[in-house]
């Protein structure tokens, strides 16, 4: 007897962090304003455990609690990609069949329409035969592929992908596009990619707001200690400044940024002094030296948290940096932000009747 599966999609990507989640909180929202129910599902899951010792279960509890889905909804990955696990696959000792486990995993429950988020990329999994490209070309899943905006040669990417898809690609969403762009950039390449069989169903604007991250985050990243202000550790920090010139110059620079991070030595007090007198979501200083009192006085009453990190400048800058655009987002204003711009530049009925579901 052939297990029937539900309807199904799979919200993939070519390269990791280029917004499927997002895209996927954004979906939801528009999915139930047309009072279509769904689950959700995550066949492989990239990692148990990230740089941070975070769980992959806690980010998909998130994703739980953002689209509203009581666990009854939530299919979890079938196989995580950690060491352990790639070494057991790789070496022979794990030979299960998790081509095998798919249409149980598809089948759902009812009827509902199953949103898939696929691994990070279109392949990754190829060797547990949990890849986008095995799962969509398999059991004929259709695709959403979610990819962001560098330049016009990302449709090499997209037609790659076509290739490898068929017609299990419905239709691709491009972002994180400079907003003084969308119109030239949707003009140059929407027609062309419609002429290579591509549907772009969203082209969505860049967000400094989207690309931002938590001062929370950013202690969890950096293993800092907070000296100051924990209840401000949800400001958003949007960009990242570095002190390390002498007070008037800094003063210069620093006013030029908005909600910065601003790092700089534990014992130069003349920036760290500097910095709070601008827009600075947080001081971080390196090198654990402890702060001037009044310095950390200053930083407490205009509510600016103070962080302190066992690490030099250059190595505390590329953590920071590299969180830009890469953490997941788990702040409510981010949510309503990629719930708003998916309202205003994603194709929802478009999408709806290429599945052809009501």
């Amino acid at each position: 007897m052939t297990t029937k599966s539900s309807p199904a999609l799979l919200i993939a990507s070519i390269e990791p962090y280029s917004g499927k989640s997002g895209t996927i909180v954004g979906l939801a929202h528009l999915l139930k304003q047309r009072n279509i129910v769904f689950n959700y599902g995550k066949p492989i899951g990239t990692s148990i455990n990230d740089e941070q010792g975070r769980s992959e279960e806690e980010d998909i509890k998130f994703m739980s609690q953002v689209l509203g889905l009581p666990e009854s909804a939530i299919q979890l990955p079938l196989v995580y990609l950690e060491p352990d696990t790639i070494e057991k696959r790789l070496r022979g000792i794990d030979t299960g069949d998790y081509t095998g486990q798919l249409p149980q995993y598809l089948q759902g429950r009812g009827e509902k329409l199953l949103l898939l988020e696929g691994a990070g990329t279109l392949w990754e999994g190829n060797s547990f035969d949990l890849s986008v490209t095995q799962i969509s070309n398999q059991f004929h899943i259709p695709v959403l592929l979610v990819t962001r905006y560098t330049s016009p040669l990302i449709v090499d990417s997209l037609i790659k992908a076509k290739q490898d898809l068929g017609n299990n690609l419905i239709g691709v969403v491009i972002n994180d596009v400079p907003v003084g762009e969308l119109e030239d950039v949707q003009a140059l390449m929407t027609p062309y990619l419609a002429r290579q069989g591509i549907e772009v169903l969203g082209m969505l604007p860049s967000s400094k707001l989207l690309r931002s991250v938590s001062v929370r985050e950013i202690v969890h990243q950096l293993g800092a200690t907070v000296l100051c202000r924990p209840d401000r550790l949800d400001w958003l920090v949007e960009s990242l400044a570095i002190g390390a010139m002498n007070v008037n110059a800094a003063l210069e620079y620093f006013r030029k940024g908005e909600n910065m991070a601003v790092v700089t030595g534990g014992d130069r007090s003349d920036l760290q002094l500097a910095a709070l007198e601008t827009s600075t979501s947080c001081l971080i200083l390196t090198g654990n030296i402890p702060p001037d009192p009044r310095i950390l006085s200053r930083a407490e009453d205009l509510e600016v948290p103070m962080l302190s990190v066992n690490l030099d400048t250059l190595t505390t800058v590329e953590i920071v940096d590299r969180a830009f655009g890469t953490v997941r987002f788990q702040e409510q204003i981010k949510v309503e932000c990629i719930q708003q711009m998916m309202t205003e530049h994603f194709a929802i009925d478009r999408l709806i009747e290429k599945l052809t579901i009501t």
